[in-house]
């Protein structure tokens, strides 16, 4: 079987690194682009503490949260030493004491099905700023030791050269699907057609462009974030465990003493890639409050991207039936670098007819498409 992978953030990358690990010969598809999700993204790997309430989401990112390590394993084997993931732990941070005994509980009860979850500790003000030093000494937490953090742009370079080195083929400029009676035959590229006998589509918040031609409407836009990388020179930041207060909000280090603060949530931006005064003031403003230790630091940038939102929380995974032969992982949206990894790799089984260990049924993507004419 031969596949195309249009798109190669880290679910596109996860897809192929899968398909050519088990014998599929597989092409991978991307454009230059500002604000792709995952060159800006830095991720937390902690979804026990979320307050999500969909089992259905829940359930793929705590199967995104378990596959992690088997997959870092498969890279280092590889030769693939530089992944941007580490197990750092976690504080779920707040003033309100009966807050974080709910937080404990929660995750107490989601541990008994998830012992990767790891310790669970409370910890007071003095405890929390010895874990992170620059954190508000007003503020305790709930310690969750299982929690890790990943730079998005190293796990996908390192997910693409590994695909490259089982012999995947890369291919940079921009796809048009090909079909032929509503069957899917390859991808058009830089004046090259190259056939396939599946196309899955794994290209964010571009993905409705792809489909437009073909008379599908994808109901999914661009959100923008905004997200601040802050350097504390002389500090070691390399064991600092994430951050999550109660908000949207949200902190983690890494090792060259650097914090990142993100991120803003602005639905509605379109694809327009500016840094914004409200949206850097918005980053900032909630970070220092959090955290005034970072006030000195060296404000070094503020990243972009576009999170690809759907019309729920939930992903858009699996076949598009309007076309045999196409399939989509899209939708992640604010989970992106949680799941990512797992949802490229689920695609890839239903694509090779593998059965999966979930129901499918809920993260369907024709709920978010549209036919408008005939294909």
């Amino acid at each position: 079987m031969k596949v195309v992978v249009v798109g190669t953030g880290i679910v596109g990358a996860s897809a192929a690194y899968y398909f050519v690990k088990n014998g599929v010969e597989v092409v991978m598809v991307d454009r230059a682009e500002d604000g792709k999700a995952t060159s800006a993204g830095a991720g937390i790997v902690c979804p026990w503490i979320s307050s999500v309430d969909d089992p259905n989401w829940y359930q793929i990112a705590k199967r995104g949260a378990r596959f992690y390590p088997n997959l870092i394993q498969q890279l280092i084997e590889d030769g693939e030493t530089e992944t941007g993931y580490k197990k750092v732990g976690a504080l779920s941070v707040s003033t309100d004491q009966a807050k974080l005994d709910e937080i404990e509980e929660r995750v107490k009860q989601k541990k008994i099905e998830a012992p990767e979850v790891g310790d669970i500790r409370r910890l007071n003000s003095e405890e929390a700023q010895a874990m992170f030093p620059a954190l508000s000494n007003e503020l305790e937490a709930v310690y969750v030791s299982g929690a890790a953090r990943i730079d998005g742009s190293y796990l996908r370079d390192a997910l693409k050269r590994a695909s490259q080195k089982h012999g995947a083929r890369l291919i940079e400029g921009e796809a048009r699907l090909v079909t032929s009676e509503k069957a899917i035959t390859g991808v058009e590229v830089n004046e090259e057609t190259i056939y396939a006998d599946k196309v899955l589509i794994t290209a964010g918040a571009w993905a409705p462009e792809l489909l437009k031609p073909l008379g599908l409407e994808l109901d999914l836009e661009p959100q923008r974030g905004q997200i601040a990388h802050i350097n504390l020179p002389g500090q070691d930041t390399s064991d600092w465990p994430v951050v999550l207060p109660h908000t949207s909000h949200y902190m983690l280090a890494f090792d060259d003493s650097r914090v990142v603060a993100g991120a803003t949530r602005e639905t509605g931006s379109g694809f327009d890639y500016r840094l914004t005064a409200g949206g850097v003031h918005n980053v900032l403003g909630a970070a220092l409050d959090v955290a005034p230790g970072l006030n000195e630091g060296t404000l070094k940038e503020v990243r972009i991207g576009f999170r690809p939102m759907g019309p729920d929380i939930l992903p858009l995974l699996g076949q598009v039936d309007a076309i045999e032969g196409l399939f989509m992982a899209n939708g992640l949206g604010a989970s992106g670098l949680t799941m990512g990894p797992y949802v490229g790799t689920l695609a890839a089984g239903l694509m090779t007819g593998e059965e999966v260990e979930l129901d499918m049924d809920p993260y369907q993507p024709m709920r978010a498409i549209s036919v408008k004419e005939t294909i």
